[in-house]
């Protein structure tokens, strides 16, 4: 931010003119996005203490791709017109097109950060603060953007000055009687002393004195009357306003409502008639091929059909130990059943107490808080599972399986298959799941040691709180390790909820170095405020393999009434560094995955050059690489949880103090004692606060006596720069078992 009559150049556009506006400053920047897509030009703007930016200068009216406020912003400086900026968990990679430009934004930045410190250390801090992002965010449980209290303040200021100005004329009518009867006093004095020159002259002076001091007392009260008036008249004005906002908000939560009745009725309605499409679909096997598979066209690739190589299914059998190499087996499940009955596992839980059924309303508590995050909104537990989001990441490794078995295959691209059943069956866990996981308290860690059993060790650790962000280590002695570093960004839209995890999961095998990374999907929850809840998935996952540059991608079709497909319907394709597509997939990601090995691909379908094409793939018969485990019995009163999910609740002895088994409001939820809960949660959430002002507070005093700032530092974890791609992440700094054996938990903080 720029303070008015700041000298500040401006940047160029994307016509070659220059962009100069008091207090702002805008500006083409190259952004980094991806190790894919590198650099990407950006618009930019400055203003106010916040560096936004957006995709076109068009974009300005409509779409904000993200916001940094420099009040909490490290700046720093690097070369070749480079520069990170770094805040709350999230980092800017910036490159500008010339080193005066980049000095020119170094300059604004700078001088915009410093500006807004001043000003927040200067201000009311607290209270001034806290009531106006009450203010300005809606805060969930005012009637409007303005509370009652708010109101009332306003008004009874307004009749404060009122009566101030009340005593204000009054007093300039007693100062207008006594300087009137002054004046006359020294006129009948000046008379008097006529005869004396010099006495004269002084009472001419002292006159004039009073005279003046009479007007500047008349003036003083018309200033104050016309603010008076002013207050007043932009009082009624914002009144105007507020009421407006507070029918058209009422009128769209009652749209919001009926729409959602209607499509609930929609729905029922449709699932309870005829489907024209299945008799359709019907019809149309009859006329194909058994083993034949129609896929949906992926977005940014061809679309393709795969057909079963009719001269290999007669041999079948044969043909499935020669595709694969390396175990690819006809039937996962019982390579799985005979693993397990080969190993002696400590005993686990197999269940939990049943779950009360309070009867709570949704829409009264969320209507208030549509737009805002969902990790922002202050819930209680009914609407929680009795896990943390710590240990929901850790139950990524459900099928761990899978990557022991990708660890012993023989070719990168058969590993590649397995990577990628691995990355959907995580989302196998979710399918009836509608409760919110517990958000960790900043420090919570969790651990979970299943050498004897799984052969590996996992560690998650909630590294900062805004953004909610948590890191994840997992180290198997069966020849792998994963790492992830995930932000959850939440938002409540009125009939649903979109999760949208941010960040990369990174596996590593350890004796072929492949290091495969890709990312996750967004989860929504439908039926918010009417109907029954239920869970979709959606979107694309690019699986890269670093070392070979192999790739899959996989599309996560989002659930449609008058689609043909099955729900929950997942289909990829394994390419080689040279683009050349050799394994098909297919499957739902809440059942199973499987794959099919190309062995010729043609184009197909007819037409002029303007009908799009479809690519046909020739493959081998499908093999089964993931299937689903059964929900153990009456998991429908237990939250839906998996055999894995039952036991990561479960108490264990020499665990770290901040790890989510000791939670209390988590452990008296699962217990059934939810009334006992939410007392713990809110009073928990309160000390989380008040430890992140104190924060803040010591952050502003270091900012403005010059000494360096010591942000928050994660206990297990680091951020790292990936040398692949410039980002920065947590991982695993080491140390955390080693306290374990020794018991020395000494440096964990008391956050319970």
């Amino acid at each position: 931010m720029c303070e008015p009559g700041m000298s500040l150049l401006p940047s160029p556009t994307s016509s070659g003119t220059q962009v100069q506006v008091p207090g702002t400053h805008k500006g083409w920047l190259f952004k980094w996005t991806n190790y894919l897509k590198g650099y990407q030009r950006r618009w930019f703007v400055l203003s106010n203490g916040l560096l936004s930016y957006y995709r076109t200068q068009a974009d300005m009216a409509h779409t904000c791709r993200g916001t940094l406020s420099l009040a909490t912003t490290h700046i720093e400086v690097g070369d070749h017109c480079h520069l990170v900026l770094s805040s709350g968990g999230r980092s800017y990679y910036l490159k500008a097109s010339s080193e005066g430009e980049c000095q020119r934004w170094i300059s604004a930045l700078q001088q915009a950060k410093a500006n807004t410190t001043h000003m927040m250390h200067h201000s009311d801090s607290p209270v001034f603060v806290q009531k106006a992002t009450r203010i300005l965010s809606h805060d969930s449980g005012d009637e409007g953007p303005v509370s009652q209290a708010e109101r009332t303040l306003t008004q009874g200021a307004l009749k404060t000055l009122a009566s101030k100005l009340e005593d204000l004329s009054t007093c300039n009518e007693l100062i207008g009687k006594h300087g009137a009867a002054l004046q006359r006093s020294l006129g009948e004095y000046e008379e008097f002393h006529a005869a004396t020159e010099g006495a004269s002259d002084k009472l001419k002076a002292v006159n004039e004195r009073a005279a003046l001091f009479r007007i500047t007392c008349n003036a003083m009260v018309n200033a104050c009357r016309d603010f008076l008036d002013l207050a007043e008249l932009q009082s009624r004005r914002w009144q105007r306003i507020l009421q407006h906002e507070r029918e058209q908000r009422h009128h769209l939560e009652e749209t919001i409502e009926q729409l959602a009745k209607q499509h609930n009725c929609l729905e029922r309605a449709w699932r309870e008639a005829p489907n024209p499409h299945a008799e359709g679909a019907e019809g149309d096997e009859s006329d194909e091929d058994e083993n034949t598979e129609f896929f949906d066209a992926m977005e940014d690739s061809p679309a393709f059909i795969t057909v079963t190589s009719p001269e290999h299914n007669k041999h079948r059998l044969s043909s499935s130990g020669q595709s694969m190499s390396g175990g690819l087996v006809t039937d996962w499940s019982q390579e799985h059943n005979s693993s397990d009955s080969g190993q002696l596992r400590r005993a686990r839980r197999t269940r939990i107490p049943d779950k009360p059924n309070y009867s709570l309303n949704l829409w009264s508590i969320m209507k208030n808080c549509i737009g805002k995050e969902l990790s922002k909104i202050p819930m209680p537990v009914n609407f929680n599972e009795p896990l943390s989001m710590l240990q929901r990441l850790t139950e990524d490794l459900e099928y761990s399986e899978l990557l022991d078995r990708a660890a012993h295959c023989s070719t990168s691209l058969e590993q590649m298959c397995l990577v990628a059943a691995f990355s959907v069956s995580s989302y196998s866990t979710t399918v009836h799941r509608t409760g919110k996981p517990f958000n960790p308290l900043l420090g919570e860690t969790y651990e979970l040691d299943r050498l004897e059993d799984y052969g590996y060790r996992s560690l998650c650790e909630q590294v900062s709180h805004h953004p909610p962000a948590a890191a994840h280590h997992v180290m198997s002695q069966r020849g792998w390790t994963l790492w992830q570093d995930i932000t959850i960004d939440s938002k409540f839209r009125g009939k649903y909820i979109s999760v949208m995890p941010r960040g990369y999961i990174h596996l590593q095998f350890h004796s072929s170095g492949n290091h495969y990374v890709w990312g996750k999907v967004t989860s929504t929850v439908h039926n918010i405020i009417v109907g029954k809840l239920w869970i979709d998935q959606s979107g694309d996952i690019e699986i890269v393999n670093r070392r070979t540059k192999d790739t899959c991608h996989l599309k996560f079709s989002p659930y449609s009434y008058f689609s043909r497909d099955s729900p929950r319907k997942v289909t990829g394709v394994v390419m080689d560094s040279e683009d050349a597509a050799h394994y098909i997939l297919s499957g739902t990601w809440d059942d199973k995955m499987e794959c099919a090995k190309i062995v010729d691909s043609s184009g197909g379908g007819c037409g002029g050059p303007d009908v799009r094409q479809k690519t046909v793939y020739q493959t081998l018969p499908a093999k089964l690489l993931w299937k689903k485990y059964p929900l153990p019995d009456n998991a429908e009163n237990m939250h839906y949880f998996s055999s894995l999910a039952l036991t990561l609740n479960e108490p264990e002895d020499a665990v770290a103090p901040t790890d989510s088994r000791l939670r209390p409001d988590q452990r008296l939820m699962e217990e059934g004692l939810w009334d006992e809960a939410n007392a713990h949660k809110q009073r928990l959430e309160e000390s989380q606060r008040l430890d992140r002002r104190k924060r803040e507070a010591q952050t502003a005093i270091a900012l403005d006596e010059g000494r360096d700032i010591d942000s928050y530092q994660p206990l297990w974890f680091e951020k790292r720069s990936d040398p692949d791609n410039g980002n920065s992440s947590y991982v695993y700094r080491g140390g955390y078992w080693e306290a374990k054996e020794s018991q020395d938990w000494s440096q964990c903080p008391k956050i319970f």
